[in-house]
C-alpha cells in the first residue's frame, strides 16, 4: 500500500521520546526531562512583540516562497557581520525551521546511489533524510577518546567516485564535538578540489564554547561548493516558532525554493516578521544564553563524574551531554544503551535518548537546556538508578 521510499526512513526517536514524555506528564508523572533539545529559556521580548505587531497590524498573508526581502538581508547581514560571508539575497532561502532547509537541500543534490559522508554520532534525521532522496550514507566514526572530533583527514579516507555530499554538524549534535578551524577549512577545501558539497549545519554555531567561531562559508573562494544550513530555534530559543535558512550558490538555492514552492510554501509572514528582529536587534540574549548552557554543562558533567563506570566527552558546543554507559550492560537486564534509557524512564522518571538513534550503541544523550533543579533531581535518581545495579 506505501511507498518504497517511506520505508527508509524512521520515525525520529527524539520526537518519539518527546512525545512518551509528553504522555507520562499528562498523567501527572515527575519527570527529569533531558530528552528533547530544546531551550529552557522563553523566546526574547522583542521577538514576541514583533510577532504579535505583525499580526495585528494585518501582515498575515502569504508572502513569497523564499521569505520576504527583509528578513532574507537579515539573514545574509548577520552571516557576513558574525563570520565574514558574502551571500547576496537571492542566495538565502528561508524555510520552515532549519530541518526543512536540510531536506531540500538534500533533495535537490542528492540523486538515487549518490554518497553522502555522514560523521558518527550524527543527529536522528541525517541518516533518513538522505535515504529518503536514495542516497547511501558512508559513515566516519569520530573517536570518543578524542571527543568525537571529525578531522580533515577522516573525510579524506571516506571520498570516493560516487561522493555528492559531506554532511557536517558543528557543533555536533548530540556529541558537542566542535570541527577544528584548520580542519573545517581543510574539509572545505577538499570539498571543493573534489567537486563535492559541503552541507554545514549551523543550528548550534553560536553555542560554540572554544572561542572560535568560524563558518564554512567563510571561505569564499569554496562557496561554489558549500551550502550553509541555518536555525532561529537554538539560538533565539525560538525552536516552536519553525524558523530556519540555506545560503549557498543560486541555483542550488533557487532549486530548493523550486522544491519548497510545491510543499510548504513561505514560512509564516509572522515568523518572518519575529525572525527579523531576532537577526538584526540586540543579540545581548545570545551570549547571556550561551553562558547559561555553558554553566549548566559543567554542572552535569560534576554530577555525571561521580556515578562510577560512567565516562563523558567534555562537549566543546551545543547543549548535550553524550555519556558512556556500557560498563552496566549485563547487569539488571540491561544489554544496550536503549534498555538503559527505557529502565530510566520506566523505573527512574528520567527521559533521555539512546545512543542507537545517532549511531552509537555505548550512549545515551541529555539535553542540558533545562533548569538546574532539573539536573540536579535527574543526578540524583541517576545515582540512585545506577547504584541499585553495581
Amino acid at each position: 500500500m506505501l511507498t518504497e521510499r517511506i520505508g527508509r526512513i524512521e520515525v525520529s526517536a527524539t520526537m518519539a521520546i518527546t512525545a512518551e514524555a509528553l504522555r507520562l506528564k499528562a498523567q501527572g508523572m515527575d519527570l527529569a526531562d533531558f530528552g528533547a533539545g530544546e531551550p529552557h529559556f522563553q523566546t526574547p521580548a522583542h521577538i514576541k512583540k514583533a510577532a504579535i505587531d505583525a499580526i495585528e497590524s494585518g501582515f498575515t498573508r502569504y508572502t513569497a516562497v523564499a521569505g520576504i526581502p527583509e528578513v532574507r538581508k537579515a539573514v545574509v547581514e548577520r552571516h557576513a557581520k558574525d563570520f565574514g560571508t558574502q551571500y547576496a539575497v537571492d542566495e538565502c532561502v528561508f524555510t520552515t525551521g532549519g530541518k526543512l532547509a536540510l531536506f531540500n537541500a538534500i533533495q535537490v543534490l542528492v540523486d538515487h546511489g549518490d554518497e553522502v559522508i555522514l560523521p558518527v554520532p550524527y543527529w536522528v534525521s541525517f541518516k533518513d533524510i538522505i535515504q529518503y532522496a536514495g542516497g547511501v550514507p558512508v559513515f566516519v566514526r569520530g573517536r570518543e577518546e578524542e571527543n568525537f572530533r571529525i578531522t580533515a583527514k577522516m573525510i579524506e579516507g571516506a571520498i570516493t567516485e560516487k561522493t555528492k555530499a559531506i554532511v557536517l554538524n558543528t557543533p555536533s549534535n548530540p556529541s558537542g564535538a566542535v570541527v577544528s578551524p584548520g580542519d573545517l577549512e581543510a574539509i572545505v577545501r577538499l570539498a571543493h578540489k573534489k567537486g563535492v558539497y559541503v552541507l554545514l549545519d549551523e543550528c548550534y554555531i553560536y553555542l560554540n564554547y572554544t572561542g572560535n567561531l568560524i563558518s564554512g562559508g567563510s571561505f569564499l573562494d569554496c562557496k561554489e561548493h558549500v551550502v550553509v544550513l541555518g536555525s532561529l530555534s537554538k539560538t533565539y530559543a525560538m525552536t516552536g516558532w519553525r524558523a530556519g535558512y540555506a545560503l549557498g550558490p543560486k541555483p542550488i538555492i533557487a532549486a530548493m525554493s523550486k522544491l519548497q514552492s510545491q510543499s510548504t510554501s513561505n514560512t509564516a509572514s509572522m515568523v518572518q516578521r519575529a525572525s527579523v528582529a531576532a537577526l538584526t536587534e540586540s543579540q545581548d540574549c545570545v551570549f547571556e544564553m550561551r553562558d547559561g548552557y555553558l554553566k549548566l554543562r559543567d554542572r552535569i558533567l560534576a554530577g555525571l563524574k561521580e556515578i562510577p563506570g560512567i565516562t563523558c566527552t567534555v562537549p566543546e558546543g551545543a547543549f548535550y551531554v553524550y555519556p558512556n554507559v556500557s560498563a552496566y550492560f549485563g547487569k539488571g537486564g540491561i544489554h544496550s544503551a536503549a534498555d538503559v534509557a527505557a529502565k530510566l524512564l520506566s523505573e527512574a522518571h528520567v527521559v533521555v535518548v539512546p545512543g542507537e538513534a545517532f549511531g552509537t550503541d555505548e550512549h545515551i544523550r541529555f539535553s542540558y537546556a533545562v533548569s538546574e533543579d532539573v539536573v540536579d533531581k535527574g543526578i540524583e535518581r541517576l545515582k540512585k538508578f545506577f547504584g541499585g545495579l553495581a
